[in-house]
């Protein structure tokens, strides 16, 4: 029995690393696993995310989250992702196709992602469709998610649990700095330095465009013959699914845009900030109020009292 308990979780293993590689190696708009691979810290030292660095168009994002939270209370930090869904990007293949999105948040330390067994049910049902992991084994305060479907996905919440200082040594009650970090759309760049196609080409030389033809190259769409200033040939190989600019007879520069620019995402980041309140601050805060209020209820009395003494004194 312990024998066959031992092989069965050896195949279970087998088969999700299978799994892992045949999404990494298929998946072009993989873009946290990338990431992940590539950066033991997303967050460089000038303060920009590593995201940035293959998807070059900057997008705005918002991040919604209460300004102050008690010890071990679990509370949410929305991300809004916004693009207009009507939107087609280019894929890998060269076909138009809806957008995904993806998103990163950067916590203070101590901050996780809360257990799926103390959700409420109104959050659970908020983020049943979400599947949020952390960024490695050893950084469970740095979370990402996807890529999903942007058409129902323009806005991600993350369910936080707040550390509390009574069990962690290095956690206090101070005020704390997020990093969050969006995009939609595919990236400019991967990690190896490749440009992808969802990028404009452009002019290598000088010269005058003699030919375009349909190319027979898989995910090549155009073969653009330029005749050079100095009498040579090359040819300009256009990816599938780019528009052409320039038309036969056409006089090219170097670095003159050839085709339309096919990028309609980008990436955005935000941070903002987070206060661990002390209990007993609130309680003390509460109680210093109370205190004030009784006080003035019983200055008014007193001061009444005092008018009626006077008028009697008058009186007499």
């Amino acid at each position: 029995m312990i024998f066959n308990l031992l092989n069965l979780k050896k195949i279970l293993i087998f088969i999700s690393i299978i799994v892992s590689i045949f999404s990494i190696n298929n998946k072009a708009n993989a873009f946290p696993v990338y990431a992940q691979q590539g950066y033991e810290n997303p967050r460089e030292a000038t303060g920009r995310i590593v995201c940035a660095n293959c998807h070059l168009a900057q997008k705005p994002v918002e991040i919604e989250l209460p300004k102050s939270v008690l010890p071990n209370t679990i509370f949410e930090a929305k991300l809004q992702i916004p693009y207009d869904i009507n939107n087609k990007q280019i894929l890998g293949n060269g076909a138009k196709g809806s957008l995904n999105t993806g998103a990163i948040v950067i916590l203070p330390q101590g901050f996780t992602l809360a257990p799926k067994k103390l959700l409420s049910e109104e959050l659970k049902e908020k983020t049943k469709n979400t599947y949020i992991q952390t960024y490695s084994t050893n950084q469970d305060n740095i979370l990402v998610v996807g890529p999903i479907p942007g058409k129902n996905n323009q806005e991600i919440i993350f369910p936080i649990l707040s550390p509390d200082p009574a069990k962690e040594k290095n956690v206090y009650f101070l005020k704390y700095p997020i990093y969050v970090g969006a995009n939609r759309g595919r990236g400019q760049i991967y990690p190896t330095g490749e440009k992808s196609n969802n990028n404009t080409i452009n002019a290598s030389y000088n010269g005058k465009v003699s030919k375009i033809i349909e190319s027979t190259e898989k995910n090549i769409g155009f073969e653009i013959d330029v005749l050079k200033d100095n009498g040579e040939n090359y040819i300009e190989k256009i990816p599938k699914g780019l528009d052409l600019k320039i038309k036969e007879g056409d006089r090219i520069k170097t670095n003159q845009n050839l085709t339309n620019d096919p990028n309609v995402g980008g990436f955005g980041q935000d941070e903002t900030e987070i206060v661990l309140q002390n209990p007993n601050r609130i309680i003390g805060m509460i109680l210093f109020f109370i205190t004030v209020t009784l006080a003035q209820i019983f200055f008014v009395l007193k001061k009444k009292q005092w008018e009626k003494v006077q008028s009697a004194e008058m009186n007499f």
